[in-house]
């Protein structure tokens, strides 16, 4: 019983919630985990279950309500004792609601009989719902009138509640439905299986991992004999050991089959079984319970009153049913009995259980509760211990690896502060126990490089001198400021996390390798939840309403990612709806539900969870859709919040662009001639590179591309690394929102202008804000203000940087930004300056890069700019064989490089690999031409085009007869290359190619009969399409085109229609209202923009950039979401380097492309 509630509420019995699911019960459960918990609270449960189908993928989020709602009610506590020391009030217990996020229904009114029941029925022996709801909710705060000690019991009635939220039990358990074996006579019964301790948790996890592993993604396959029988590798799963079972009985079973399943539950699991009683006041409800009754006395197994809960509040009932709907694919008018027939599967209050069921059957809730103590608190992770060779601790080999990477990376000594932090941090990772997991990491980054695999750490991880001298990050101390407290700190009680990343096209061989090594029964990858967003819930909704599909398409495609579930109803008159109409109104209710629910669990990008013995008694393991992938059920979030560590192997498109660049380039290091080009060989700085950046002629370059970033570089002018570190994070929603940007961008033009610095208030704030002007960039420079100039332990400064980082969620910055302005203020900071300082530190509640990250990712900006700067030709070629990454498409790029002097050469089957090419440099060329190469061509095979290199190093082809002979193509391979006009040195043009490839694909499908026999080629001469075809042909085959920019084909009618192009419009001054047009490439809405869409359209002659107002967005949403031309009607604007359009009016040409099929980047 919750400690004190009788004294506080009405007189009711005990009870714990012990079948119930979450919509981690994918697309059945009709509530968040945490409105379980804290409606489950709210009702002054004892306790509660989490029961997902074969799952435990939302008990750490359950587990993390219980924690905040136990911090927040204490929190709570300790605000009343301040008060009441004071002589003040101890405040309304109103906060209690939002604490325990109280529900207030109003169908909770009247009997559950009543509206959103669909028509149940009463019980059978008379009940007639809950008819007692119409009272005072129970958990309600309580009215102590005018009596003078009110403050203090107010101040009891809080540290009542606080007790109650530290004793509620939260019992991790699964539901199964168990699958029929041949052979099997008695159908397969329906448990639900509770942990009591970590032991049972354990054999739960892997009972899952069992059921999980032998199904394909998304289901699982359990038999009986899998607890009854289990093979010899399972045993130890005999009976479920250190779990307590609940037979589920299907509605009005047999009679005999009700004995014959509970029979079996009592020979498997003895004692430790019950038979759920869940009274739902369906019809026929007291046959059922009888039937069960008496099931109960013949087989000695005792009832249990259980709820079949899959919702907090009976309002989720229409949301109930739609998500069955969308299970079931079915308009809801067609799921007939698959609706539940009432809304009774809710946590309902206590006194209706104590009407429904036996006193008997409620107070079993308790027995069963009192033996289920498991926490997931309990769960401790063991790092890998295989990697420390024989005779030395971890620790020793850890020092052992680190003296070697100081002899590579410091060849002539560290410096003594450097020395000093070294120690420091071996000293705390020896205290923490880490070495094995620095180890890990150390040994995949050590087996990537022997591979040849490009890889760099980045994160926070960058800031350890300890992961630079064993070469997992990149960012020397010279380079930036290291703090290691940002990283790992002796108050920090979870493990730290350190982000690598590697070629994305051979992270695979990384991701092998680290199965390889520790084998699918330790390894395996954290998962990503994937939820519903405003569209996919749009359209999910309504088809389940049985709206016109059609209507259903045009609302969606009219619907933003920024939108939330209701603006369509804005613009749904467009569409022939009543906005009012009761249909729409519930279609924008039921998607506002939806949002953020649950859909499915995918992979994550690389966040890997390695145990020392078996992972799937630390957490379920699943298959993952990808072959040889398998997942765990916890989310990054989810292992976060539990202590639990990961390794993050991410892949990064530019490594891969910079390791294929690097190959084709001689290296520039004089004493490295003829050697491999390697990062480090490239110049430290070069003037040329910096002034490009200082252009935005970035395009392709890595992180400097966007729109956000080109508009930047101009004004704040790069010429050096750490130029390069603040340009990464400063287009950062973090400095944007804490004003830090125009003072940045100020006093950098003051400094150019007068070469002076800025005024410092001592040397302190100097060496911790000099490096960025005085302004906080980085949430280093906050941590390290509060540790220098504050006095903060590094363990306090970090946690001032989480609560910057979630102080929007939680609201629990101002406890930190106090602790600050009075340490500085009695520091001898003047006030205005320590408050200064907190209002930056709230704009760090949005997204911001630490500077060590910022460092890591500023290497390989100023790699790629040099290497686009020098050898554009081998950037271009790189970025075509990389592709997909970055922000640009592959026409984009070759349109770029074409203004760098550099010409692609079209696919062609006579010279062309699999990949793109460069091709001997010509007599006075300046770069080298790229040769496209057949993986540009749509539909076309990596292995049909290694047998077409194959053949053609034997003899050059003659005709495409021959090279469908010797290459062994058939008609799809020949009719792709054919397509891509890839065969035009073996059959003239496109149409011709056509005709001839028909003639190959007879040849083919005939090839055993002809042999090697020469073919009879008919002569048939066919006119050259249109270039307009031409053009049209290559976008739909290869995604661009050579021949000409499709604008090129529309300049006259668009001239007529008086828009101007990229070239004329650069040459205008700044206010002109001019008219431009071009095909839309980017579009880009940043959350710090205020609803501005930034839009970028490129003609024959360059690229715009263009400027969206919100007003002018929603006036025109149909232009700005569908265009794929754009006529820009509005004003240029131009401020030195910074040039853009800002729109006034937008006009959809798109129809003028005819056929063409091109495509942008939106909102990424």
């Amino acid at each position: 019983m919750l400690p004190g509630l009788p004294s506080l509420l009405p007189s009711l019995p005990d009870y714990v919630e012990l079948h119930c699911i979450s919509n981690f019960t994918f697309l059945t459960g009709a509530s968040h985990p945490q409105e379980l918990i804290s409606r489950a609270f709210q009702l002054g449960y004892s306790g509660l279950a989490l029961t997902d189908e074969c799952s435990v993928a939302g008990t750490a989020r359950a587990h993390h309500a219980i924690k905040v709602l136990r911090e927040d009610m204490w929190e709570a506590v300790a605000r009343s004792a301040r008060r009441l020391a004071a002589g003040q009030s101890a405040g309304d217990l109103d906060e209690v609601e939002d604490i325990v996020a109280f529900v207030e229904e109003e169908d909770e009114e009247g009997s559950e009989g009543g509206e959103g029941s669909e028509g149940g029925e009463g019980g059978e022996d008379g009940e007639d719902g809950e008819d007692g709801e119409d009272g005072e909710e129970e958990g309600a705060p309580v009215d102590f009138g005018e009596d003078p000690d009110a403050a203090a019991r107010r101040h009891a009635m809080l540290e009542t509640l606080a007790a109650a939220a530290d004793a509620f039990n939260l019992i991790i358990g699964s539901r199964f439905t168990l699958t029929a074996a041949p052979g099997d006579t008695m159908p397969p019964p329906r448990l639900v299986l509770l942990a009591q301790n970590r032991e049972g948790f354990g054999n739960l996890s892997e009972f899952i991992t069992l059921g999980r592993r032998r199904a394909d993604k998304g289901s699982y396959v359990l038999y009986p004999s899998d607890i009854a029988d289990p093979q010899p590798d399972e045993h130890h799963l005999r009976g479920m050991p250190d779990c307590l079972a609940i037979l589920l009985p299907d509605y009005c079973a047999d009679a005999d089959v009700l004995r014959a399943q509970a029979q079996w539950c009592r020979h498997v699991f003895g004692d430790r079984v019950s038979i759920a009683l869940e009274l739902l006041q369906g019809h026929a409800e007291a046959l059922h319970r009888e039937r069960l009754q008496q099931v109960s006395r013949d087989t000695g197994v005792p009832l249990v009153a259980t709820g079949a809960v899959n919702m907090h509040v009976r309002s989720r009932k229409p949301l109930s049913d739609v998500l069955t709907a969308i299970r079931l694919g079915q308009p809801l008018p067609a799921c007939g009995m698959a609706l539940a027939p009432n809304a009774e599967a809710h946590l309902r209050m206590r006194q209706v259980l104590s009407r429904l069921y036996p006193r008997e059957a409620l107070a079993r809730t308790l027995h069963i509760a009192d033996q289920c103590r498991f926490s997931l608190d309990t769960l401790r992770y063991e790092y890998p211990e295989e990697l420390v060779p024989d005779g030395l601790t971890p620790i020793g080999y850890l020092r052992q690896a680190v003296r070697k990477g100081i002899d590579e990376r410091f060849p002539h000594g560290m410096e003594p502060e450097w020395k000093e932090q070294l120690e420091g941090e071996l000293e705390l990772i020896e205290e923490k126990r880490y070495e094995p997991f620095f180890l890990t990491v150390y040994d995949i980054v050590s087996h990537a490089r022997k591979l040849g695999i490009l890889c760099q750490g980045r994160g926070s991880a960058a800031n350890s001198l300890v992961c630079y001298c064993l070469h997992i990050t990149e960012v020397s101390p010279e380079q930036a400021n290291l703090l290691f407290g940002r990283f790992l700190s002796r108050e920090r009680d979870e493990p730290p996390d350190i982000d690598v990343d590697f070629e994305h096209q051979r992270r695979e061989e990384v991701i092998q390798y680290i199965y390889d090594k520790y084998g699918r029964h330790r390894a395996a990858l954290a998962a990503s939840l994937i939820t519903y967003r405003s569209r996919s819930a749009l359209r999910d909704v309504g088809r389940a309403l049985g709206i016109d599909p059609s209507v259903v398409e045009q609302v969606v495609k009219g619907q933003a990612w920024w939108d939330g579930g209701t603006e369509f109803i804005e613009r749904i008159s467009r569409y022939g709806l009543d906005p009012d109409s009761p249909a729409v109104q519930q279609w924008a209710s039921l998607t506002e539900q939806l949002r953020g629910f649950p859909r499915h669990l995918s992979q994550h990008v690389g966040g890997f969870v390695i145990a020392r013995h078996k992972l799937s008694r630390l957490v379920p393991i699943e298959n993952a859709a990808m072959k040889d992938r398998s997942v765990i059920q916890w989310d990054k979030d989810d292992l976060e919040s539990l202590g639990l560590l990961k390794v993050d192997v991410l892949a990064l498109g530019m490594l891969t662009a910079i390791r294929r660049a690097l190959a084709m380039i001689p290296n520039p290091e004089p004493d490295r001639a003829g050697l491999p080009t390697r990062m480090e060989d490239l110049p430290e700085t070069d003037d040329a590179t910096y002034a490009m950046i200082c252009k935005a002629d970035t395009i392709g370059v890595f992180q400097i591309e966007s729109r956000a970033q080109q508009s930047m570089l101009p004004r704040l002018q790069p010429r050096q690394y750490y130029d390069l570190v603040v340009e990464v994070a400063i287009v950062r929603p973090g400095p944007i929102q804490g004003g830090m940007v125009h003072p940045y961008l100020k006093r950098r033009e003051d400094l150019r202008r007068t070469g002076k610095l800025p005024t410092y208030f001592n040397d302190v704030i100097r060496r911790v804000l000099g490096r960025t002007l005085g302004i906080p960039i980085f949430q280093e420079q906050v941590m390290q203000l509060a540790i220098e100039a504050a006095g903060f332990t590094p363990g306090q400064a970090d946690q001032l940087r989480r609560s910057m980082a979630a102080w929007r969620r939680r609201g629990d910055l101002k406890k930190h930004q106090d602790a600050l302005v009075r340490a500085l203020t009695s520091r001898g900071y003047p006030e205005a300056f320590a408050l200064a300082i907190c209002k930056q530190i709230e704009g760090f509640g949005e997204y911001g890069f630490p500077e060590s990250h910022a460092a890591s990712f500023a290497k390989l900006v100023y790699v790629s700019a040099w290497i686009k700067c020098h050898h554009p030709d081998a950037f271009l070629c790189a970025l075509l064989n990389s592709l997909p990454m970055g922000f640009y498409s592959a026409s984009q790029l070759v349109q770029d490089a074409r203004r760098h002097k550099v010409e692609a050469q079209p696919v062609d089957v006579t010279v062309s690999g699999w990949e793109s090419a460069l091709e001997p440099r010509r007599p006075g060329q300046l770069h080298r031409d790229v040769r496209l190469g057949m993986n540009r061509v749509k539909g076309m095979r990596e292995a049909a085009a290694l047998r077409i290199e194959a053949a053609r190093a034997e003899r050059p082809f003659e005709n495409v007869e021959d090279l469908a002979r010797r290459a062994r193509l058939d008609a799809h391979d020949i009719d792709v290359l054919a397509a891509a006009d890839a065969l035009v040195s073996l059959a003239g043009h496109r149409r011709q190619a056509r005709w001839h490839a028909r003639g190959a694909a007879v040849q083919t499908a005939h090839r055993d009969l002809l042999h090697e026999a020469p073919p009879q080629e008919l002569a048939l001469a066919l006119p050259e399409p249109k270039i307009g075809e031409d053009v049209a042909a290559d976008y739909a085959s290869l995604g661009l085109s050579l021949k000409c920019h499709p604008l090129t084909l529309l300049r006259r009618r668009l001239a007529a229609l008086k828009y101007i192009t990229a070239q004329q419009l650069s040459r205008l001054g700044n206010g002109r209202r001019v008219r431009a047009c071009g095909i839309v490439t980017v579009r880009q809405r940043p959350s710090t923009a205020s609803g501005t869409i930034f839009t970028s359209i490129e003609d024959e002659t360059g690229s715009i950039n263009v400027i969206i107002w919100p007003d002018l967005v929603e006036r025109q949403r149909k232009e700005v979401l569908g265009a794929t031309l754009m006529g820009v009607i509005g004003t240029w604007q131009r401020q030195g380097d910074v040039r853009h359009l800002v729109a006034q009016e937008l006009v959809d040409l798109s129809p003028l492309l005819g056929r063409l099929m091109v495509g942008s980047r939106d909102f990424h």
